[in-house]
């Protein structure tokens, strides 16, 4: 998203500043991930704000311009860093595939709620389905790219990708609430799983120790 101007910055031109553009775009966030697209509008976000409507019109051109800013900011989060996991350099695949599993551990790398609201607003928007195909190719595109790189041949590499992505999107869907504590003891098997390859005690003993240290940072 681009650069947001400071309260203080808004009040040397309007004098009194009640909602920053930032805040209008964290209200749509959170209304589009509690209530859906169909509440994320003007009034009700301007409402909730106790702003009026030319508060809005400052920040944004329209709604659309609005709803448009917040596909942005999904992909600009989750599909970003799936991708740079994804790239980033490893010894081994096992450890290629731990980088990704970084981003369901932690939501600040991947929002799994967002990425829910994005897939139940494209079931009504055939513009935003076509933005939601483009995210899941890129995603599982990068990730069979990794495995390429790792020496998987290309049906190969393409299957793997698309089972260790839409298996983790699935679960999201299915909404399995199933706590870190209960999947961390099957890491070793779903590493084994995912690559066809045997992770060392020192992958799992380090992947454990992230999962610790991402829970323990955002409590």
């Amino acid at each position: 998203m681009a650069a947001m101007e400071s309260p203080t910055q808004r009040a040397g031109v309007t004098g009194n500043v009640k909602a920053t553009r930032e805040d209008w775009l964290k209200l749509a966030l959170e209304t589009l991930i509690s209530d859906g697209v169909e509440r994320v509008r003007v009034q009700i976000l301007g409402q909730s704000l106790d702003v009026s409507r030319s508060s809005f019109y400052w920040y944004f051109k329209s709604r659309q311009d609005l709803l448009d800013q917040l596909l942005e900011y999904w992909r600009q989060t989750n599909t970003r860093f799936i991708v740079e996991r994804a790239e980033r350099p490893a010894p081994s695949v096992v450890r290629a595939v731990m980088n990704i599993f970084e981003c369901w551990v932690d939501e600040k790398l991947f929002d799994p709620r967002l990425d829910f609201a994005i897939r139940a607003w494209a079931r009504r928007s055939p513009a935003t389905r076509r933005v939601l195909d483009e995210a899941d190719d890129q995603r599982v595109n990068a990730i069979r790219d990794m495995f390429l790189r790792h020496g998987y041949d290309q049906e190969d590499a393409f299957v793997r990708a698309r089972v260790l992505y839409f298996m983790q999107i699935g679960y999201y869907s299915l909404e399995l609430n199933e706590p870190m504590s209960s999947r961390l003891p099957h890491v070793a098997s779903y590493l084994r799983s995912f690559t066809g390859q045997e992770p060392s005690v020192q992958d799992v003993e380090d992947f454990s120790r992230y999962v610790e240290e991402t829970i323990s940072r955002s409590r």
